[in-house]
């Protein structure tokens, strides 16, 4: 059997590192775009033929007062002729500083995942958040308040549930705590949960090590709830990705 890992990052050009580096952070008051993108493949062949791929993007903006932040991330993941994993998720959110550590914020995203058993879902929410700890090498912040939520259910899903789709008002809370291990390394902790009918909630956990320049290794750990999931569709879905990450 012959394997092959790919593990490759996103890299808009070489000659940007030097500047990557001092537009990773925000500067308040400046006019500030950095960003982070990853990329990770794993293809197998022979025996087994398997293939998966991780892919993420996030953009961050300040503009003035502003702090916006656009955000991809998709799963592909396919086994034989037959594919076994497959999801694509888009956010955006805007803050608005109200003082060093408080600030009102507003968030919508879309999320497809055929095995879920809808067609897709999104989710609007605004509300406070509050940064408890913010220096230069630690740092956590939590965030409330009303969203709703609409979930599109899949043809087989609907039939079963008697309509086409479900929606309603929900609690929307993140808790994201991030520190520096050492001077090359960075560990991060996020939880998001949407409460309103049923429990939708989203463990995220990482470690990403610096490897030259603005270049990384990322390992991460997600874990995703639901409390009352659609017939055939277990509660919990985990996924774990090795991936290499740029920044700029």
């Amino acid at each position: 059997m012959k394997k092959i890992l790919l593990t490759t990052a996103v890299a808009l050009a070489l000659p940007l590192s030097a500047y990557a580096a001092t537009k990773s952070e925000f500067v308040e008051g400046d006019a500030t775009v950095g960003g982070e993108a990853e990329l990770g493949a794993t293809v197998t062949t022979g025996n087994t033929d398997t293939s998966s791929f991780k892919a993420a993007l996030e953009i961050k903006q300040e503009l003035s007062n502003w702090e916006n932040t656009y955000s991809f991330d998709g799963t592909y993941k396919k086994d034989e002729d037959e594919v076994t994993a497959k999801r694509f998720y888009f956010e955006v959110q805007g803050d608005y500083q109200i003082d060093d550590v408080s600030y009102v914020f507003a968030n919508t995203n879309y999320e497809i995942d055929p095995f879920s058993g809808y067609d897709y879902a999104s989710s609007t929410s605004a509300g406070y958040g509050y940064r408890f700890i913010d220096t230069k090498r630690t740092s956590l912040t939590a965030e409330a308040g009303p969203g709703y939520v609409y979930q599109k259910f899949d043809d087989e899903s609907a039939e079963v549930q008697g309509e086409d789709s479900d929606a309603g008002a929900v609690a929307h809370i993140v808790v994201d705590f991030q520190t520096k291990i050492g001077d090359t390394a960075k560990f991060q902790q996020k939880f998001i949960a949407d409460w309103g009918s049923k429990l939708d909630g989203r463990s995220e956990t990482s470690i990403s090590a610096n490897l030259v320049g603005s270049l990384a290794m990322k390992f991460a750990v997600v874990v995703r709830y639901d409390n009352k999931p659609l017939e055939d569709v277990k509660s919990i879905d985990t996924e774990t990705t090795m991936t290499l990450l740029y920044g700029f």
